[in-house]
């Protein structure tokens, strides 16, 4: 009797944990439907970004708003492919990082020294906040 209580806990669990990873995953600010590969990316929101680079590089009020700028045009762009079912998923991925390369660059203009320093240590590391379930970050 115990080892069937424990399979049906144990099957519970699973159950949830599965439920929960799918909330996660499909309750993003802004879903990617139909992503390439069957799989479900989501782009990650201008707001958010915007909020992380000005955190980590303390932008200045004018900075922020000529990133935000660059933010939405990447945006805007990034959900296009994502949504074009004729790509496959590693054509989407080259095209997502082609586009994050031309941004950073963009960015970079509107950073000084410092900034630029900060902004090197914090693509360093794996972002989500920056790339969202877009898989494609610079290495």
């Amino acid at each position: 009797m115990n080892r069937v209580r424990i399979f049906a806990i144990g099957t519970i669990l699973m159950f949830a944990l599965t439920v929960v990873a799918q909330q996660t995953a499909t309750s993003t600010d802004s879903p990617a439907k139909n992503a390439p590969g069957g799989g479900s990316a989501s782009v990650p929101t201008i707001e958010g970004q915007l909020k992380f680079l000005a955190t980590g590089l303390d932008l200045t009020g004018d900075q922020q708003e000529k990133i935000k700028a660059i933010l939405r045009e990447l945006h805007s762009a990034t959900v296009k492919i994502v949504q074009d079912e004729s790509l496959s998923r590693e054509e989407s991925l080259i095209k997502v990082r082609e586009l994050r390369y031309a941004a950073d660059k963009k960015i970079r203009t509107i950073l000084n020294d410092d900034q630029k320093q900060k902004l090197d240590q914090l693509e360093q590391g794996p972002h989500p906040e920056l790339h969202g379930g877009v898989s494609g970050a610079k290495d």
